[in-house]
């Protein structure tokens, strides 16, 4: 089987694709809205919140966008705080919307500084919003989130947050770090496929809601709270993909949320310290690499192009690339979700073989 060491999609165990072979149901009846009401208990106990949590058919990137239209107005100043792709187009989403984006951007592969976040805030006191992603995965960062959310609640400022590929994987626990809105999507270590955005939101995010202008449809959460309330969504849901996170919560609940989080972390090392051993450097700051995907920067002579299409087509494994001006500069190996040690331990001696027939030869 091919291994896919992407940071999403990610592989799907058996027990999650045999839940996703079920045949449809009336998505308005009671068998679907036992699944969905079990999926929202199952998500609120992974989010560790009490606040409202909702399931969108859409993508992580749908999930972003529910977020700002739902609490913005047009013409609402907002502080987006990137340190990669995915933080400038939660920023984009925003503008595109009419909010008028303050950008605060860092060097790609390093983290968000909390004191240049609180210089912005105090240089543009009507902020009325921070958005900020949680593990960039373009770059192998997490951000410090829970020194930011408390720099953000010292300004009363809400807090949106891109969580897509950590929630599920690193510890976040939404209620204590007083987060508004957080989005995570199906895809990364949720070990079930793309279809789903999910979402928390406070009851201070419920207020910015009220007065919220921006226009919405497909996205409105004020009707996925009344449709929730009678176990159905909105719309026509992913039905498979909804068995699909019923059944991998609850294997998520069966391992134990600290015994996944801490199996993230070990697989982690495993992957940085492997990387290192191959004489390879880390492209992130290794204070805040991720434990969801490491990211390798290429040395000179690597073809970066040519080493995945051999890991590719040589050695059945997928790696991802860099993105944008990134791309020849740096590889990334994916480990959320559904991974073992195992399954980075075959890529690291992949990587022995492949390497020299790219152009770099390993440590020996």
């Amino acid at each position: 089987m091919t291994n896919l060491r992407i940071p999403g999609p990610t592989p799907c165990p058996d027990e999650t694709l045999v839940e996703m072979s079920r045949q449809m149901i009336n998505h308005r009846g009671p068998e679907f809205a036992h699944s969905l009401n079990n999926v929202t208990f199952g998500l609120k106990q992974v989010f560790q919140t009490t606040n409202d949590v909702f399931t969108l058919t859409a993508s992580g990137t749908g999930g972003l966008e529910a977020a700002v239209v739902n609490m913005l107005s047009p013409g609402d100043k907002v502080l987006a705080v990137s340190i990669g792709v995915f933080g400038d187009r939660f920023a984009t989403i925003a503008k595109t919307y009419g909010a008028e984006v303050i950008h605060l951007s860092f060097e790609w592969g390093k983290a968000a500084e909390l004191e240049a976040i609180r210089k912005a805030l105090n240089e543009n006191p009507t902020v009325k919003a921070v958005l900020v992603t949680h593990n960039e995965t373009s770059t192998g960062v997490t951000n410090d989130l829970e020194s930011i959310s408390k720099l953000v609640k010292e300004f009363d400022k809400l807090l949106l947050v891109d969580a897509v590929s950590s929630m599920s994987s690193i510890n976040f626990p939404v209620d204590e770090w007083g987060c508004d809105v957080v989005v995570s999507g199906s895809q990364k270590g949720w070990m079930v496929p793309p279809g789903l955005a999910m979402l928390s939101v406070s009851e201070k995010a419920w207020a910015a809601n009220a007065e919220a202008k921006m226009p919405r449809f497909y996205f409105d959460i004020g009707k996925a709270k009344s449709y929730l309330e009678k176990g159905q969504t909105p719309w026509t849901p992913a039905i498979s993909v909804v068995f699909a996170m019923e059944k991998a919560l609850q294997m998520m609940m069966e391992e134990g949320l600290e015994n996944v989080f801490a199996r993230h972390i070990h697989i982690a090392d495993v992957t940085r310290q492997g990387v290192k051993e191959l004489g390879l450097e880390l492209f992130a700051d290794e204070k805040y690499a991720s434990n969801t995907v490491t990211s390798v920067r290429a040395p000179e002579g690597l073809d970066v192009k040519l080493l995945l299409k051999i890991m590719r087509e040589q050695h059945d494994t997928v790696l991802g690339g860099g993105q944008l001006h990134l791309a020849g500069k740096m590889f990334r190996i994916g480990h959320l979700g559904y991974v073992t040690e195992e399954d980075v331990k075959d890529v690291l001696n992949k990587l022995k073989v492949a390497l020299p027939e790219a152009g770099f030869e390993v440590k020996s």
